[in-house]
């Protein structure tokens, strides 16, 4: 299944094309490489997606075309959130572990 709807029948970004427009920006990962709307996601891939100021990174279980809004969350697993530093200095201090 294509990335683009993937993000959109699993429910992690609601619009398609918000889910494309997020790949163009090359804020998507597939097993940590850079993913295009295109790209094809299989059961097993690890997804990360950059929204705003963290990073969400997921593992995909399932793929169903038109799943109910119940079985959507049933479709990836979310293995972690990690807050984007927004500067040098800010960043060292995760790092460090000072916040």
């Amino acid at each position: 299944m294509r990335l683009d709807k993937y993000l959109k029948v699993s429910r992690l970004i609601k619009r398609r094309t918000l889910a494309k427009e997020v790949c163009d920006k090359a804020r998507v990962e597939i097993n940590d490489r850079p993913a295009k709307a295109s790209s094809n996601v299989k059961i097993g891939d690890k997804l990360a997606i950059r929204f705003g100021q963290k990073i969400v990174s997921v593992k995909v279980e399932d793929i169903k075309e038109n799943p109910r809004k119940e079985e959507a969350a049933s479709l990836y697993t979310v293995i972690g959130e990690v807050p984007v530093p927004r500067d040098e200095k800010e960043e060292e201090a995760y790092i460090n572990g000072k916040e």
